[in-house]
């Protein structure tokens, strides 16, 4: 039903511990980042931002043709509604929900992949940036921990606002940061790291790919990409 366009990133991880809680029967396509696959013209089709994850529905509720999808927002949103799972319908909780998951996408993701790129991508080590990021992932490490102090999860109950940022917070190591700093986010990270359906989701990351995505060859597509590039 679901064919899910996939690397072993965070942004990929969300999307299979959606799929795997939800139990929904999916296809896992490889999109090799380190080898160029997201500029390919099929790919393009599906996702003309070049980037994972994407998703085709090829049961919409609409009974029309297959849907495509591209944005892990979007694609947690879509899923979520499409199975009534994992996102309130009472107007608080869905507020709730998915402002939380816009701050993942908006602040979390991208400041702490800034702090990846500088601490380990970038070919010079430019202290400015790194402690920018650095300072700034724990800002946003602070605010989680202050929103979970007085409930189990980033909306009460687990929704994808937790799907979309867990993943994020998973090589806390590389960003320069200690989990105990932050006891709230801690406990709520390791509830999640044990969920059968997390387990499930990181292991059919290893299926897919054990090996780093970022080498000499692969740091040129990666961070070389310009608009001919997607033309």
């Amino acid at each position: 039903m679901i064919e899910l366009y996939y690397w072993t990133t965070p942004n990929g991880h969300k999307i299979t511990m959606f799929l795997e809680e939800a139990g929904i029967d999916y296809t896992i396509h490889p999109v090799n980042i380190g080898s160029g696959d997201q500029f390919k013209p099929e790919f393009l089709r599906i996702a003309p931002n070049n980037r994972i994850p994407a998703i085709r529905d090829t049961a919409p509720a609409d009974g029309g043709e297959a849907i495509a999808i591209f944005e892990s927002g979007a694609i947690l949103q879509y899923l979520a509604e499409k199975t009534g799972q994992f996102l309130p319908t009472d107007l608080r909780g869905r507020a709730e929900t998915m402002q939380w998951l816009f701050w993942q996408m908006g602040g979390l993701g991208p400041m702490l992949g800034q702090n990846h790129h500088f601490r380990t991508y970038a070919p010079e080590k430019l202290e400015y940036a790194i402690t920018r990021y650095e300072n700034e992932t724990n800002r946003l490490y602070g605010v989680l921990n202050k929103r979970l102090a007085d409930r189990p999860f980033m909306a009460g109950a687990y929704s994808i606002a937790d799907m979309a940022s867990y993943p994020w917070i998973v090589p806390y190591e590389r960003q320069g940061q200690n989990l105990d700093d932050f006891p709230h986010l801690k406990r709520w990270f390791f509830e999640i790291r044990e969920r059968p359906a997390t387990i499930r989701a990181y292991e059919k990351a290893k299926a897919v790919s054990q090996t780093a995505t970022v080498n000499e060859e692969s740091r040129k597509i990666l961070f070389g990409q310009t608009a001919k590039h997607v033309v």
